[in-house]
């Protein structure tokens, strides 16, 4: 495999001709684009420790990268719906 890897390195980049390779310029307007992104974010969200069967961790964590996304995602819409949340409360 790395001997592959070093192989396509030495080889010149294929560009398709429906899309070309970005010039300087736009390179550019994208990182902007991506600064100002970051800095207008609002209140990133504090991270928590969390106590969680390890059953459950792993059934996460085998959606791959990302998982924890998946997470907060899960709880968010689980406390925006008082239905289920009523019915955990007991």
């Amino acid at each position: 495999m790395k001997a592959e890897i070093r192989e396509a390195k030495k080889r010149p980049p294929v560009y398709d001709p429906e899309c070309p390779p970005s010039t300087p310029e736009a390179l550019a307007e994208f990182a902007a684009m991506a600064r100002e992104l970051r800095k207008n974010r609002r209140n990133p969200a504090p991270v928590v420790a969390l106590r969680l069967m390890p059953e459950v961790l792993a059934k996460y964590k085998a959606l791959g990268k990302g998982y924890t996304g998946i997470m907060a995602d899960v709880l968010n819409s689980v406390a925006d719906n008082p239905e289920i949340l009523s019915k955990l409360q007991g």
